[in-house]
């Protein structure tokens, strides 16, 4: 499992793609969430606005699982 870190309170879904290098850019996470099936913290959920918060789990179909983890 890979950990993101962020440096804000919450970070959205996404966003998240991003970071987790999932998705090259912003505008790409509205099309990935339509055909890839993403779960967070065992619940499956495509809203690219989700936020997403230190200690969230997140399984990306054919990106892998990573752990939100807050910054210093």
């Amino acid at each position: 499992m890979k950990e993101v870190e962020i440096r804000t309170e919450y970070i959205a879904l996404g966003q998240f793609l991003k970071l987790a290098d999932c998705i090259s850019t912003g505008g790409q996470a509205k099309f990935f969430l339509q055909e890839a099936v993403v779960h967070i913290n065992g619940e499956p959920d495509n809203r690219r606005g989700r936020k997403l918060y230190a200690g969230d789990r997140v399984e990306v179909e054919g990106c892998g699982e990573f752990r939100v983890v807050a910054g210093k």
